[in-house]
């Protein structure tokens, strides 16, 4: 720990050594016959702005491409994943201050892109988010569009499509957009073994020899929207829009061997879900003189759908089963969500208040348990106040929100409500516009999951079974983060540390009731980490060659009924890009964030990326390999008193695919409508139990 501390201490004399002597990076703009030299990144109090360079909007045919030709520090984007994180974590993506999706950013087009702002702060109003991108978008000068891409994979069922059209009419926009991914039987295998220890100290080893499986996972989603725009007065926008998953399933083979002697049991384990999820959005704006301005928001989902689980063990020729396991959920499910915000500006300060409310009703029939239906409903309301002010080299941002949460199970009449308090501050120091420290601390609550609350008892194997717990509380989540964001010739980035507790997370609980093995869920004595963070941007050959990455190392504690656990890790992402001559070379590497949860530690994905493409007229033609070095790796780790366990999953993700880019703009194009804030509708789903 003092080697750490040591080097921490160096390094920031180091930088404020040489923030003495900075001579800024420039970008060239003209603005008729005067030249203003800017920096290529600009650090505000509240957020990063990054200013694309001609070079990057001439390589890049969709905003998501021009997000990665941006190469902020921290961020790891995969186009040919679709995915955007931020030190492991997940990004809210918005459009002029609406939440959008990814798929919604790829509809932008490059050139009307004027900036994009890095909020690593997030306030009240974005409601816990981790991270914030927003794209801020100009009036077009085109009256309509044309975006298709095609994605297939050369040695794989596997490929992205989407295709986006836009259509203007006075000050009325129509735009329908679609997209459809395809992932199917995909080889996998997993390494997996167990160990079950009893009350009375006598213990079972499980060993598992993979024998093959497969991995489905297929969806698509149809966007129509319909926005008015009367500049800087009124904004009125409407989407309706539909998300399929036609399949989500994963099915493995294996061969079982115990340690009381039993040997060569045939093993097979598949679960999965599909349905369809149909959303309504009714989006309105409204300005008012002297800089104030009110937003609503109203959103509406459903799901239709189901959650299976199957898990066979058999002995080789053997007519009966060891264990014969299904679980099939049925969900009819619906989410209300509805917003007002009231903004006010002055020239140095800002006030932001609203409030929003959000309902949840859900039913599910579990076909495994003779039909019997549950019914849960979930209230949650918002109420929240911020303030901003800039005092020469300070701004202070500080607020106070207030949540309410409230759930309840029909059948058993049982469930629990809350009130929790949300403070938040962030205090920013400019020594100059190259170098800023900011001390941000943050708040905000986690409401427990359908999955986590349900009483429905599932089996998962001949050993577990898992059982909701309704009495759950709504967990706390505080941060104090404290970061330095330096920018010296050819060099920007952040360095910054961080200090984050849960006092009462919820997490799974294990315990045995006869010779069964319960997963139920508690609020527990706590998570604390320490995470010490950098994330430089270098530019080696100034609009030909680039690298950025993140690096993070975290020490970490969890505390719960019967356990105490610590967890130590490396995580991190490189990325790097060439642009010269209209070709685009790119290579990512992505290290997942290895999470300490209640008594497991669980990782999402290592894998790599290398990517060409070039730039001709409207087109863009590009092959790349998903995985061409290392392994593909997911997996977690068991660390109870009861089940030790380790799973390991491997898919056959060394895939070659090629890349076909087409946008065609004509007219006069009023600009997209876009959202400030978004009311929260998001539906939820049951889960099949599955190891």
């Amino acid at each position: 720990m003092k080697a750490i501390l040591i080097t921490i201490l160096m390094f920031l004399i180091a930088i404020l050594a040489m923030a003495q002597e900075t001579v800024d990076t420039m970008a060239t703009q003209q603005l008729q016959e005067i030249v203003i030299q800017a920096p290529k990144v600009i650090h505000k109090a509240d957020m990063d702005l990054y200013y694309p360079s001609q070079s990057a909007v001439d390589n890049s045919k969709n905003g998501v491409q021009l997000l990665n030709n941006l190469m902020i520090p921290s961020l790891a984007v995969m186009e040919s994943l679709g995915t955007i994180q931020a030190a492991g974590q997940t990004v809210q993506v918005r459009i002029n201050g609406r939440e959008s999706t990814i798929d919604q950013v790829k509809t932008l087009l490059p050139e009307t892109i004027k900036r994009v702002e890095w909020i690593d702060n997030p306030g009240l109003r974005y409601k816990g988010a981790n991270y914030v991108l927003n794209f801020v978008v100009s009036n077009p000068t085109i009256g309509g569009s044309l975006m298709t891409n095609v994605m297939p994979a050369l040695n794989q069922a596997w490929g992205n499509y989407f295709a986006d059209l836009k259509f203007n009419s006075g000050r009325s926009q129509f735009e329908i957009w679609g997209k459809f991914k395809l992932t199917n039987r995909i080889k996998s295998h997993r390494d997996y073994n167990e160990t079950f220890t009893y009350p009375d100290g006598t213990s079972l080893t499980r060993d598992e020899t993979s024998r093959g499986g497969i991995m489905d996972n297929t969806m698509g989603n149809f966007t129509a929207s319909y926005s008015y725009i009367n500049p800087d007065t009124t904004v009125l926008m409407v989407d309706l829009s539909c998300h399929r998953k036609f399949t989500d399933k994963f099915t493995y083979n294996g061969l079982l061997s115990l340690s009381n002697g039993m040997d060569d049991i045939l093993l097979t384990d598949m679960h999965g879900d599909k349905g369809t999820k149909p959303y309504l959005s009714v989006y309105f704006e409204q300005h008012f003189a002297n800089k104030q301005m009110l937003v609503v928001d109203f959103n509406s989902s459903f799901y239709f759908g189901r959650s299976y689980s199957d898990y066979i063990e058999q002995l080789p020729d053997a007519a009966e089963y060891l264990t014969d396991i299904h679980t099939m959920i049925k969900d009819r499910n619906q989410a209300y969500g509805l917003e007002a915000d009231y903004i006010k500006s002055w020239k140095n300060s800002r006030f932001t208040a609203g409030v929003s409310y959000a309902a949840n009703r859900n039913r599910s029939v579990y076909e495994n348990l003779g039909g019997e239906i549950f019914h849960q409903r979930q209230d949650k309301v918002y109420f929240f106040a911020e303030y901003f002010q800039r005092i020469k080299k300070f701004t202070l941002t500080a607020g106070m929100g207030a949540h309410y949460t409230d759930f309840m199970f029909k059948e058993s009449n049982q469930g629990s409500n809350s009130w929790n308090m949300r403070p938040q501050a962030t205090v920013t120091y400019g020594i100059n516009q190259n170098n800023q420290f900011k001390l941000s601390f943050e708040t905000w609550q986690s409401t427990p999951s359908l999955a986590e609350t349900n009483i429905a008892p599932q089996q998962l194997d001949g050993f577990q079974w898992r059982i909701g717990n309704p009495n759950l509380k709504t967990s706390n989540s505080y941060m104090l983060t404290l970061r330095y964001n330096f920018n010296v010739p050819r060099v920007a980035g952040l360095f910054g540390i961080r200090a984050f507790t849960s006092p009462n997370a919820i997490t799974p609980l294990l315990y045995w009731d006869n010779d069964r093995l319960i997963t139920t869920y508690e609020n527990s004595r706590g998570l604390k980490n320490l995470s010490f963070f950098i994330a430089p941007q270098i530019d080696i050959i100034p609009k030909w060659l680039m690298l950025s990455g993140y690096l993070q190392y975290r020490m970490e504690r969890m505390c719960g009924t019967g356990y105490k656990l610590h967890n130590y890790n490396w995580s991190g992402n490189a990325n790097l890009r060439v642009m010269h001559w209209g070709f685009v070379f790119s290579a990512q590497y992505m290290r997942a964030q290895h999470d300490l949860w209640g008594e497991k530690i669980s990782w999402g994905e290592n894998i790599s990326v290398i990517d060409l493409s070039y730039n001709w007229k409207d087109w863009q033609f590009g092959a790349g390999m998903i995985m061409p070095f290392g392994k593909y790796d997911q997996g977690s780790k068991m660390l109870s008193k009861w089940n030790t366990n380790e799973q390991h999953m491997r898919l056959d993700m060394r895939m070659l695919y090629l890349s076909i880019s087409y946008n065609l703009q004509w007219g006069h194009q009023k600009r997209s409508a876009q959202r400030r804030i978004k009311a929260d509708a998001n539906v939820d789903t049951s889960t099949a139990g599955g190891r």
